[in-house]
């Protein structure tokens, strides 16, 4: 087994001070529901006035969330691949928890979870989530640096993760998390692709709402070829490109019905590797950890 000490946020490296304190700034406006904060009123999360706690903050910090407004299709198949394995008995990793929602969701379908952050604004609201959720009794997450993990080797039967790689070192976090996984554990990803032209300059255009050491280390394809050096199995999926037009009409009443058409394009579509990269988001699930 590694041995690893406490995390000591004065010896970090300089980009992870600064993910801290961006993650800081964010964690002190949100403090869950990012990806229903602004989307179609049927599907906002019902609690937002006490989650948002500074509106105009979040309106310029948060720009990019309506965007997340399209993506139903990616989160049925993580929370599917969840529903089948987060049951009572199992162990679940909740990896860089942010507010805490898939440590949350893993708890709800009876899981016992640990979740850590480097943030600790990000621990604190997954807690404070947690408890509002009733889940805090077999959910609970701490401040923790994801390339260096003090938890003991083979601890987790599953691990989660969303949009939180691209601010890591990937071959560092990747080893821990192989570390950490029982033999036969499996881990679900969810991750931005880098590909898309007109997306990635929309990152470049945004530098606020990013760091500059995430838009550099956004994922592409070949990040598959990385995770394969620390898991035996790696199969993605591609999703989110012709759905992005369905933005623009999130507050309207065709948004569910368009959002709908273009994700059965996008089957067709990004069904083909040589599309699918293109897409907005990939999901990878890990296996079988070397």
């Amino acid at each position: 087994m590694t041995e690893h000490g406490p995390l000591d946020l004065s010896a970090l490296e300089p980009r992870k001070i600064q993910e801290i304190e961006h993650s800081r700034k964010r964690r002190q406006i949100l403090q869950g529901s990012e990806r229903s904060a602004d989307t179609n009123q049927a599907e906002e999360a019902s609690n937002l006035d006490n989650l948002i706690r500074d509106e105009d903050a979040f309106k310029y910090h948060f720009a990019n969330i309506k965007y997340y407004s399209v993506t139903q299709a990616s989160e049925q198949y993580q929370h599917e691949w969840m529903r089948e394995r987060c049951r009572p008995g199992s162990t679940v990793l909740d990896w860089a928890c942010g507010n805490g929602e898939n440590g949350i969701f893993a708890a709800e379908c009876g899981a016992e979870v640990r979740g850590m952050d480097i943030s600790p604004e990000g621990v604190e609201n997954a807690n404070l989530n947690a408890e509002s959720a009733g889940v805090a009794d077999r959910c609970h997450f701490e401040v923790m640096d994801g390339e260096n993990m003090t938890f003991p080797d083979n601890t987790f039967d599953y691990a989660v993760e969303y949009g939180a790689l691209h601010h890591v070192e990937l071959d560092a976090a990747l080893s821990e998390l192989a570390r950490v996984i029982k033999p036969g554990g499996q881990m679900v990803c969810v991750e931005a692709l880098r590909h898309n032209p007109l997306i990635h300059a929309y990152r470049r255009r945004t530098p606020h709402l990013r760091t500059p050491w995430e838009v550099d280390h956004i994922l592409g394809v070949e990040s598959l070829a990385t995770m394969k050096k620390y898991f035996s199995t790696v199969e993605a999926r591609y999703f989110h490109l012709a759905a992005i037009a369905a933005v623009p009409f999130r507050k309207t009443p065709i948004f569910r019905p368009l959002r709908a058409a273009l994700n059965a394009v996008d089957r067709v579509l990004l069904s083909n590797r040589l599309i699918g990269k293109y897409a907005w988001i990939m999901v990878v699930t890990l296996g079988d950890p070397r």
